[in-house]
């Protein structure tokens, strides 16, 4: 069969958003030269590719890891060779709106750790962020340089059956995923090499030059040549991949908890040459564990001490230490109310309709109508500890039922909302698939900058939502296009 063929059986319905179809007959224009190079290709050619792709990120060792997974815990991302495709226009909405939103989020980490004045003025209830898990009171007071929190985020966003674009989620504390994007486009170029320049595709390659612009920049004193490492929590993290990745496109040290040490209020890294100060940490490990003196005194992951350099200012954490206050689900529901708070602006990106399960009406609603519904813990990730309310069976309902009155603080709902579908080749045909998008935003003294693109998502599962990699998705090329 031929891939003009394949593409004219896409199945793609109007119930559903889908981003390269209208309907049957009409092919949207940013997949107008990608859909007219893809019929000049025989459907063996496109497997040709599918399989080199698949080697290529083999041979890359890029790989995450699922710990549930007693079938072996390293697993070589899966990535689907037909782009996702984002108009110029699109793209300036979400830019727009994603840095409004952060500028938002970190003038409300700086409220909450001092003045919390958004408390005072009954924005947000006090309760809310008391019984918040990540809530930090060892860092209140703790000035850090810029007033930025939020160096690096990754934020969520879905396409609903409207075509609109809503924020899911905020990812404020140690975000993962952007050297899949980097690596997506090191594929792409090498099985659609003439494709990008076609399309005109927005770069995405100089994440890690501003990524490490920023880490200079964040120096506690003003010398010449900082010194900048990435720590990270070792080989036997889900995101090491990434970690060394990551070091390596900006020739930093990738170091462990045991190659840092403190002395008279400041951090050294252990060298062949002596001691050598570091002035700038980016931590890829979570709060709890980073400072044994502070947090869990069992781990051997963080650095003893390090909390108490940290206070003094002689040393940058990216990102700072207790933004998990600010990406709870339940304070998710905030957010919209604080960007009108300081900023005094209308939000450019919706949330999803939240509801608080310790509000009784809204618990009973939800339980009520369960079937239109997915339950998320407030301070899970990953896909971990979600109920898609069309598909629970009846016993696990009932006991997730009993959870939730015991315990509703830890729980929001959510309409289930069909997310936007893209097609995929799979098994030899183009089929549809449910996919969200986690552009990646960098905050510095000079705002936000964000790559234009990020991480497509991709539930390769028939009819799932679940998008995450953990829960079995896989990954897109994303490309910006200029029309």
């Amino acid at each position: 069969m031929s891939t003009q063929a394949l593409l004219q059986a896409y199945d793609c319905t109007k119930e559903i958003w889908d981003e390269m179809c209208c309907d049957k007959q009409t092919i949207r224009e940013q997949y107008a030269k990608v859909f007219e190079a893809l019929q000049h290709l025989q459907v063996n050619d496109l497997e040709q590719k599918d399989r080199l792709a698949g080697e290529l990120f083999m041979n890359q060792g890029i790989t995450f890891t699922v710990y549930s997974d007693n079938a072996g815990i390293e697993r070589i991302f899966p990535f689907d060779i037909i782009p996702r495709i984002i108009t110029n226009k699109e793209w300036d909405t979400i830019e727009k709106g994603i840095k409004q939103r952060l500028k938002a989020l970190n003038m409300f980490l700086k409220d909450i750790y001092n003045d919390q004045n958004i408390i005072k003025d009954n924005i947000i209830p006090a309760e809310l962020i008391a019984s918040c898990p990540h809530y930090t009171r060892e860092v209140h007071g703790i000035q850090v340089p810029h007033d930025i929190y939020v160096h690096i985020s990754g934020i969520d966003l879905i396409r609903g059956d409207d075509g609109k674009f809503y924020i899911l989620e905020d990812n404020l504390r140690t975000p993962s995923g952007v050297s899949y994007m980097l690596e997506n486009r090191e594929v792409t170029k090498r099985i659609f090499p003439d494709m990008l320049a076609a399309n005109k595709v927005r770069m995405v390659n100089n994440y890690p030059l501003l990524l490490h612009q920023i880490l200079l920049s964040l120096a506690p004193q003003q010398i010449s040549n900082p010194t900048v490492v990435l720590l990270t929590p070792g080989v036997y993290n889900s995101a090491y991949y990434e970690h060394t990745f990551l070091a390596r496109s900006m020739g930093i040290p990738l170091v462990e908890g045991r190659d840092l040490v403190i002395d008279n209020h400041k951090v050294y890294m252990k060298t062949t040459r002596g001691l050598e100060q570091v002035h700038v940490i980016y931590r890829r490990i979570d709060d709890e564990y980073i400072d044994p003196l502070v947090f869990k005194p069992e781990s051997v992951l963080g650095v003893p001490g390090i909390m108490g350099v940290y206070r003094k200012g002689n040393v940058a954490l990216v990102n700072a230490v207790g933004n998990g206050v600010a990406d709870d689900k339940a304070v998710y529901a905030y957010v919209p109310a604080m960007i009108k708070y300081y900023l005094n602006e209308e939000p450019v990106l919706s949330n999803v309709p939240t509801y608080e399960l310790e509000n009784e009406d809204a618990r009973q609603y939800v339980f009520d109508n369960i079937e239109k519904m997915v339950v998320k813990r407030t301070n899970q990730s990953g896909g971990y500890g979600m109920i898609m309310g069309n598909t629970v069976k009846e016993e696990d309902w009932v006991k997730a039922k009993a959870e939730i009155e015991a315990d509703p603080r830890s729980f929001i709902a959510q309409p289930i909302i069909k997310l936007s579908t893209v097609p995929c080749f799979i098994d030899g045909k183009f089929q549809p698939r449910h996919v969200d998008l986690r552009p990646y935003a960098l905050c510095g003294a000079n705002g936000v900058q964000i790559v234009p693109g990020g991480l497509t998502r991709v539930a390769l599962k028939q009819g799932s939502l679940v998008v995450n990699s953990s829960q079995g998705g896989g990954s897109k090329d994303t490309w910006v296009v200029d029309l």
